[in-house]
């Protein structure tokens, strides 16, 4: 936002914010905000779970607007944890209202790309680790895509019943594109 000159706040300087919910208490809120983004914030609170409610339920106009809606995320190698979604949908619980996803698996990326470089989506191949947004992102705007299965989708999640959600290929690792043998061609007589 900085970069376009979008005036903006909340992030880790507001993280220790706190509003006032004792009696007659209330928190003001920016009237002139036009849109609320949530994306993944390590200092989500109270304060900002408020705010965001306040703008998008009593400033017309007022857009919400998700980078993504992962479930989980992976900020250690020990566990998963709540990911962006979990904020999203703190938002969506106070506004009963549906954001705008700007990220995977959106088409708003691909189709700005394809038409900014003149691409062919049938050229594309989508990458990920993930089956609900990369893998998704891929099949939903017309790409092949290719499930890595070193991130966060297990090969036993993408095997299951319950997975409805197939790639055009999968590998153990994006290390397994880069081999180190010489491809033997015969020719033909």
């Amino acid at each position: 936002l900085d970069l376009i000159g979008v005036p903006h706040f909340g992030g880790p300087q507001d993280g220790e914010k706190q509003p006032d919910m004792g009696p007659g208490g209330k928190l003001e809120h920016d009237e002139d905000v036009g849109a609320v983004i949530v994306g993944f914030d390590r200092n989500i609170n109270y304060y900002k779970i408020q705010y965001a409610q306040l703008c998008i339920n009593e400033n017309p106009g007022c857009e919400f607007i998700a980078t993504n809606t992962d479930a989980v995320t992976h900020l250690t190698d020990a566990q998963e944890w709540a990911g962006n979604g979990s904020m999203v949908g703190a938002i969506k619980g106070c506004t009963g209202q549906e954001p705008t996803v700007v990220g995977k698996p959106s088409p708003l990326m691909i189709d700005y790309l394809c038409n900014k470089l003149g691409l062919d989506k049938g050229r594309i191949c989508m990458v990920g680790d993930r089956l609900d947004t990369d893998i998704l992102f891929g099949t939903d705007n017309g790409l092949k895509s290719l499930l890595v299965l070193s991130g966060v989708t297990t090969e036993e999640k993408l095997l299951s019943q319950e997975n409805t959600i197939t790639p055009d290929y999968y590998a153990d690792s994006i290390v397994d594109f880069f081999v180190d043998e010489t491809a033997k061609v015969e020719a033909s007589a």
